[in-house]
């Protein structure tokens, strides 16, 4: 099945040289130049990825991406002009995939969202949805982590990635250098802070204590250690 790839961006010489080049690659894309319709559109069909312009007329554009990041098993690309360091590092924070500056090279876009494709898309390793571990489930097509006693905690796409990262590779060290091949992006501050901030969000949703958790560890120095024997379905 084709990808379909929603933009949303108020500039409409953006949004039609960014469909040009996705359509020209084979993908099936949508616009969007207000946030309002964009949302109303994902409340019919889920886009395989989103690519999110964080200047909207009508909604903070972070905003936007934190919500996505909560409600939708989408990637998500942020493309901005802002360069600055820390708006790099809070798009990721808030559960952004990645984030492309303004201005680009449509072959850059093109690349990117390829790449999130590829990452996300199952080979015959990673074909099994559902996994269990320490008595909760992690339903990765859901997107939605269910305890013993039938609650359900969602998780975004973002923490999806690291928390299957995880699950695929139990009691063994994973390095920062491991996890940033694995789950791209440019090593450095604001990758290392995605990262922390990624994983005390799953630790919080496992119900782990801050100060001593018991499922992923932090070797200092080395990396982490998923400490639990887990079952794929």
């Amino acid at each position: 099945m084709t990808a379909h790839i929603a933009i949303l961006d108020d500039e409409p010489e953006i949004r039609r040289m960014l469909a040009r080049a996705l359509a020209e690659a084979g993908f099936r894309t949508s616009c969007y130049a207000r946030a309002t319709e964009f949302e109303a559109a994902l409340r019919r069909a889920a886009p395989d990825v989103c690519l999110v312009d964080l200047g909207l007329p009508d909604r903070d554009g972070l905003a936007v991406v934190h919500r996505l990041a909560l409600e939708s098993g989408a990637a998500i690309i942020i493309i901005s002009g802002r360069a600055q360091v820390q708006d790099r590092v809070t798009g990721l924070e808030l559960g952004a995939d990645d984030y492309i500056i303004k201005p680009f090279e449509p072959a850059e876009v093109v690349a990117r969202v390829r790449a999130r494709l590829r990452r996300g898309r199952a080979d015959p390793a990673r074909a099994a949805t559902r996994a269990r571990f320490a008595g909760w489930t992690a339903a990765f097509d859901r997107y939605v982590l269910t305890d013993a006693a039938g609650r359900e905690v969602p998780f975004s796409h973002a923490e999806g990635e690291v928390l299957r990262l995880f699950l695929e590779a139990p009691n063994r060290l994973i390095s920062r250098a491991q996890m940033q091949e694995a789950l791209g992006g440019a090593a450095g501050e604001s990758f290392d802070r995605a990262m922390d901030v990624r994983i005390s969000r799953l630790r919080t949703k496992l119900g782990e204590d801050p100060r001593n958790p018991r499922l992923i560890k932090t070797i200092y120095g080395a990396g982490y250690i998923f400490l639990a024997e887990v079952a794929w379905d």
